[in-house]
């Protein structure tokens, strides 16, 4: 039977940014579902403080609905559809950034739902947390400071992260170009920036969370590796592939490649379709 893609967004994003991904595997003859993480999508939290002209002060303190949405809400969400498209066929699940944490916990709790987990340039934690990595080396060349630049509110107090990607900020605009499409064009960097939703979870998980041998470990897996990424470096993305292999040496990653940025493979997404689509056909 065919394969159905279920496609996995990472932090303050949504289904949109799979829209030109989908559009290529559509052509290519693949059938494919994008995932909106609760909090997301049309369940966003947009404020008129949000909107132009902007009043920073009530955005930095009105409420968003994804506060106290947890990892594991993602993951029991993910799993409904998981379960929902496992009823037409095989499953080739993949997911891009902190999207990754979702899937691994998925893949923990429900291995028999997946016939292929695909982490492109996404986390998957093994040895540690994923705040952790923050303080490895692979991370060192990640400017977090800069990339809060646009922060609007407390985090502790909103209960959420908030950041204002409407910001005309030329500092701030710079360091989201740096990070996530340094090599694309400023109409292309500003297009996907207004696809971003303001909030996101505070919960990335804890040491539970991690990619679990006897579960997680049974499922093939693929890491496509962005050789340009800036955001998860590829020294990060190398080691998490390392430390899969080691958690499951019966069953390490097959790896591919890509070049380009965080969010090239979205912006320009035929390559990534014709390497998806080359793992459909393992299934075959």
């Amino acid at each position: 039977m065919q394969p159905t893609f279920v496609l996995v967004h990472g932090a303050f994003a949504n289904s949109f940014s799979f829209a030109p991904l989908q559009a290529e595997l559509g052509l290519l003859g693949h059938r494919s579902v994008a995932v909106d993480l609760p909090g997301h999508g049309f369940a966003a939290t947009y404020t008129r403080a949000y909107q132009a002209p902007q009043d920073l002060a009530a955005l930095a303190t009105a409420p968003g609905s994804i506060k106290g949405v947890t990892l594991a809400d993602n993951a029991a969400h993910l799993i409904a559809i998981l379960e929902r498209a496992k009823a037409n066929g095989p499953v080739i699940l993949v997911s891009h950034s902190r999207g990754g944490a979702t899937a691994t916990a998925a893949a923990n709790a429900r291995p028999d739902l997946i016939d292929r987990i695909v982490y492109v340039s996404a986390w998957c934690p093994v040895a540690l947390d994923v705040g952790d990595y923050y303080a490895e080396p692979e991370m060192a060349t990640v400017d977090v400071a800069s990339l809060a630049l646009a922060l609007a509110g407390n985090p502790a107090e909103l209960g959420l992260l908030r950041t204002n990607f409407r910001t005309a900020d030329p500092a701030a605009l710079a360091a989201f170009k740096a990070a996530f499409l340094a090599d694309g064009t400023d109409d292309e960097f500003l297009t996907f920036l207004n696809t971003f939703q303001p909030d996101e979870n505070l919960d990335v998980g804890t040491s539970d969370d991690r990619a679990q041998a006897a579960t997680w470990g049974r499922i093939p897996k693929t890491y496509i590796r962005l050789t340009d990424d800036t955001s998860l470096p590829l020294a990060l993305q190398d080691r998490l592939i390392r430390e899969g292999d080691e958690l499951t040496p019966d069953n390490p990653y097959h790896v591919r490649t890509l070049p380009g940025s965080h969010l090239k493979w979205l912006t320009d997404p035929a390559p990534a379709a014709r390497v998806l689509g080359e793992l459909a056909a393992l299934l075959s």
